[in-house]
């Protein structure tokens, strides 16, 4: 069935069942391969993309759900949250493996989008579900202040 997708900022059509993962539209179809397969239960957050600007996990999303919404995925990410979380990524050293990093990345984006001076409480509340392997907590959170103060400046 041909769907069409607004996804980055470009409309697309793609040729997809009802039911399938967005996961696998944006990796196999797109061939976007920055957001990731982790647990395909939504409870990891490594396939976690932006649909109106909200972060969700696509694994669990399906393609006729998404309807006009515009998905953003790692790829795509241009905002000046985003641009900070990138910049506080590196400052800080965040990755280890990197697996869960573009979900992590989604996810920080989200909050600092909604909330661009969050406490330790609710950054800890707004990524609780994205998992990482290394246990890259302390960075990940250190990187989301940081983000939070270049936006400030």
């Amino acid at each position: 069935m041909a769907i069409t997708l607004k996804l980055n900022g470009d409309t697309h059509t793609v040729d997809a069942e009802p039911g399938t993962p967005l996961l696998w539209v944006i990796r196999d179809k797109m061939k976007l391969t920055g957001t990731k397969f982790g647990c395909g239960i939504a409870a990891c957050g490594a396939c976690t993309v932006h649909l109106d600007g909200d972060p969700v996990r696509s694994c669990q999303t399906y393609i006729e759900d998404v309807g006009d919404s515009e998905i953003t995925t790692i790829e795509g990410l241009n905002s000046a949250p985003a641009q900070a979380v990138q910049q506080a990524w590196i400052e800080v050293d965040v990755v280890q493996c990197g697996y869960c990093q573009s979900g992590q990345i989604m996810s920080a984006v989200g909050l600092l989008t909604s909330n661009a001076t969050p406490t330790v409480d609710e950054i800890n509340d707004y990524m609780n579900g994205n998992a990482c392997r290394c246990v890259s907590y302390e960075r990940i959170r250190a990187a989301i202040r940081r983000a939070s103060e270049i936006m400030e400046a």
